[in-house]
């Protein structure tokens, strides 16, 4: 397999994730941006980094680790190898707060409806 060949190509959807993204620290963009070609590299992506999200109809979210601050980026599919990133958040709590889930179902919703 050719080395430079990605098992996924993440695309964005209109500007929800880039105004998340413009209010991060360097070091926080180069872990998210790090993350991203991690998920596009390599075959099978470990729970560590992408995980579907419970109970809805294909959202994953990317999850972002720089030490104790935590980061969830949703994404879903789109035709298998498309990832689709819609909202994100900085983690504060165990469970991902229900209102961050919603907006990422309303986002991939619009999203679809305008395919």
């Amino acid at each position: 397999m050719d080395k430079n060949q990605k098992h996924r190509e993440i695309t964005f959807y209109k500007d929800y994730f880039q105004d998340f993204f413009d209010k991060q620290s360097k070091k926080v963009k180069a872990k998210i941006v790090w993350t991203f070609e991690l998920v596009e590299d390599i075959p099978r992506v470990p729970e560590t980094y992408l995980k579907h999200i419970e109970n809805t109809d294909g959202l994953y979210e990317i999850r972002v680790q720089l030490r104790s601050d935590i980061f969830r980026i949703f994404c879903f599919f789109d035709q298998g190898k498309l990832v689709i990133l819609a909202n994100g958040f900085q983690k504060k709590t165990q469970k991902t707060p229900k209102k961050e889930i919603e907006l990422a179902l309303k986002i991939k919703a619009e999203y679809e409806n305008e395919k």
